[in-house]
C-alpha cells in the first residue's frame, strides 16, 4: 500500500491547476454529502414520532434560512464555474512560438512527424520547458490522445484537425494512451512521451545521419510533383490564388461568405477544392482525396505555412 498512487505524477504546467480543480470538486461533492447524510440521521433521530398520539408542532418557516441555502450553494457553483472556465481557457490558448508537431491515429498506433522533419510511432520526444503543440487528426476512426501526466486529452477526429498543447516541466519518459474505443486492439494502442533537456533534444532530433528533410521541405517537394506551381503561382498570375502570406489571413468564396485561411481550411482546399472556391477563380482544381495520405496533406500545409512574403 506504501507504493499506491492516486494521481499519476504531475510533470506539466497545468497539471496542478487540473488537480486542484478536481480537489476542489471532490471535496465541495464529499463536504454535502456527508452533510446531507448527518442531517438525516439527526432529523430521523430528533424529530421521530414518538407515539401514536403524538402530533409534531408545527414549524414556521424561516426566510433567513431559505435565502442562506439558496445564496451560498449560488456563490459556490459560480465560484467553480469560474474556476472552470479559467482552466479551461488556460488549456486553450496556446502560447506564442511553440513547437509544432504533428499526429496521426491509426488504427492501432500513433503516427508523429516534427516540423524538423523527424518521425515517430508511439513515441514523442520534445524538450522540457518548451510549449509543445500537437495537431492532430486521424486516418479511420475517432481516437483520443491522453497523457495523464500533463493532464491534457483530445479526440483525434478523421476528417478534421484539432489541437493539443502542453508543456512539461521535468525530464522523464511518460505514457499516453488512446482514451476513446477504437477497436479490437485499443488497449495496446499506446506510447510515450520522453522528455528531454533542451540540448539533448536537438542532437535526437539531428540524429545520427544528420538534418533529416523538414516538414515544410517535404511538401515543396509534394507541390511540385503534383503540378500545384502551375497555378498557384508567387505573383498571383495563375489559375489559382496565391499561396504567399495566405496562411492567417481571411479570404473571400465565391458564395460571398468570408472565411480564415487556416489548416481545416487547406485541407478542405486539397482534398475537396469544390466546395470552398475563392472569389474571382474558377473550380477547376482537381480533387486530391484518395491521392494524398494524411501525412502529405500536413507536408503541404507546412510548406504553404512556410512561403512568406520573402520567399522567392
Amino acid at each position: 500500500m506504501g507504493n499506491l498512487r492516486f494521481f499519476p505524477e504531475r510533470a506539466s504546467t497545468i497539471a496542478w491547476q487540473v488537480d486542484g480543480l478536481y480537489l476542489l470538486l471532490v471535496g465541495l461533492a464529499v463536504f454535502f454529502s456527508l452533510a446531507v447524510f448527518v442531517l438525516v440521521i439527526a432529523f430521523t433521530i430528533r424529530y421521530r414520532r414518538r407515539s401514536d398520539a403524538e402530533r409534531p408542532a408545527e414549524i414556521p418557516g424561516s426566510l433567513p434560512l431559505e435565502l442562506a441555502w439558496t445564496i451560498i450553494p449560488l456563490f459556490l457553483a459560480i465560484a467553480v464555474f469560474a474556476l472552470g472556465a479559467d482552466v479551461f481557457f488556460r488549456m486553450k490558448r496556446v502560447p506564442a512560438d511553440p513547437l509544432d508537431v504533428y499526429v496521426i491515429g491509426k488504427q492501432w498506433m500513433w503516427k508523429i512527424q516534427h516540423a524538423a522533419g523527424k518521425r515517430e510511432i508511439n513515441e514523442l520526444h520534445v524538450p522540457v520547458g518548451q510549449p509543445v503543440r500537437l495537431t492532430m487528426t486521424s486516418e479511420d476512426v475517432i481516437h483520443d490522445f491522453f497523457i495523464p501526466a500533463f493532464r491534457v486529452k483530445q479526440d483525434a477526429v478523421p476528417g478534421r484537425y484539432t489541437t493539443l498543447w502542453f508543456e512539461a516541466t521535468k525530464p522523464g519518459q511518460y505514457r499516453f494512451f488512446c482514451a476513446e474505443y477504437c477497436g479490437t486492439q485499443h488497449s495496446g494502442m499506446i506510447g510515450k512521451v520522453v522528455v528531454m533537456e533542451p540540448a539533448a533534444y536537438e542532437q535526437w532530433l539531428m540524429g545520427a545521419s544528420g538534418t533529416p528533410e523538414s516538414l515544410a521541405d517535404a511538401g515543396g517537394r509534394l507541390f511540385q510533383q503534383l503540378g500545384c506551381a502551375t497555378c498557384h503561382r508567387n505573383d498571383a498570375s495563375g489559375r489559382g490564388p496565391s499561396l504567399l502570406g495566405a496562411l492567417g489571413k481571411p479570404v473571400r468564396l465565391t458564395t460571398g461568405q468570408e472565411v480564415a485561411v487556416d489548416e481545416p481550411y487547406l485541407r478542405r482546399s486539397i482534398l475537396e477544392p469544390q466546395a470552398q472556391v475563392v472569389a474571382g477563380y474558377q473550380p477547376i482544381m482537381p480533387a486530391f482525396t484518395g491521392q494524398v495520405s494524411e501525412e502529405g496533406v500536413l507536408q503541404l500545409i507546412a510548406y504553404i505555412r512556410s512561403l512568406t512574403p520573402s520567399t522567392p
